[in-house]
């Protein structure tokens, strides 16, 4: 089908190779022969007079007028999707959808593991593709590349539709033989010793804590600076070294490692962790379906806020 000159499934070549950055990838996903990829990219060259992509090594790297096309591109191939796939009755327990999800291990280990277990149960057909978060955050979910992005609402833009998922709060942590965490923890105190920081992303994204003492002009002594946040209780135990991290986080993590926490000596606010996703997928049945799975598991993890005021000064977390 031609719209103006240009044949239509040009767009989801675009979209593949925009996507994949890779011509044997982006034919294997769209089932094309690496000859007929090559032959929609030059096609694509001389419709929009543009080179469009150059070559690394392997890789593909998009021209401003490819980066251009794509969002575009993307909007309108989902609304295809979407316009054809709403109009048929979406029955989780025979559906074979895939659904993916950009995350921290934060978020994974708190929450997708108990969805992806009771999924299982319900709806054994679904799958899941969890991907780490991109730099920015909401650029895959510009791009159409996932159906929902889960991060600190903080982090969100206002482009897409969003809802809360849980609230957590920032507590102190460190190894059990920590001996200066065996008495109330002073500012004092809690700026002298080391610590263990995450950042996310190629960007190197500080954390909610890390990000909340910026804006306060707090700076602590970093020592060890880590990727993810299940990293942070090795980097402690056995160490004098201390960290902030999520309470409901570090009481997993206590389950089966010598782990101490304490209250912070100083006011940083907790956090509500959320769910977003592409606007032209809020109607869609199987986008609200999943929705309302990651609201109900969520409305089941006891508040750590509420936990946090019941813990004494100093408590020691035992499995």
């Amino acid at each position: 089908m031609r719209f103006r000159g240009l044949d239509l499934n040009l767009l989801v070549a675009l979209d593949a190779l925009m996507t994949e950055r890779n011509l044997t990838a982006a034919a294997r996903r769209i089932n094309l022969s690496q000859p007929a990829m090559s032959a929609a990219v030059a096609r694509l060259r001389s419709y929009f007079k543009d080179d469009l992509f150059t070559m690394r090594g392997r890789e593909l790297i998009p021209t401003p007028r490819a980066e251009a096309l794509a969002g575009p591109t993307r909007e309108a191939l989902a609304h295809i999707q979407v316009s054809i796939t709403s109009r048929e009755t979406f029955k989780p327990s025979q559906s074979d959808r895939r659904f993916r999800i950009s995350l921290s291990d934060f978020a994974t280990i708190v929450l997708i593991r108990n969805v992806v277990e009771r999924v299982a149960r319900d709806a054994p057909g679904i799958r899941f593709e969890l991907t780490p978060h991109a730099d920015p955050f909401d650029h895959p979910l510009q791009r159409g590349e996932i159906d929902f992005l889960i991060v600190p609402d903080l982090y969100m833009s206002d482009v897409h539709p969003k809802v809360a998922l849980f609230d957590e709060t920032l507590v102190c942590v460190g190894c059990r033989s920590n001996k200066q965490l065996s008495r109330p923890l002073t500012f004092e105190g809690y700026m002298s010793m080391g610590h263990v920081a995450v950042r996310l992303g190629r960007s190197r994204v500080p954390s909610v804590d890390e990000w909340f003492m910026q804006e306060h002009g707090v700076r602590r002594r970093v020592e060890v600076v880590v990727q993810s946040f299940s990293m942070i209780p090795h980097m402690l135990v056995g160490t004098n070294r201390i960290a902030t991290m999520p309470l409901t986080l570090v009481k997993h993590f206590a389950k089966s490692m010598p782990l101490r926490i304490t209250r912070l000596p100083l006011p940083l606010p907790g956090f509500t962790e959320a769910v977003q996703w592409p606007s032209v997928h809020n109607t869609d049945p199987a986008n609200i379906w999943m929705r309302q799975v990651l609201v109900e598991e969520a409305a089941r993890l006891a508040s750590p806020r509420d936990a946090a005021s019941n813990t004494p000064e100093q408590a020691e977390i035992r499995s």
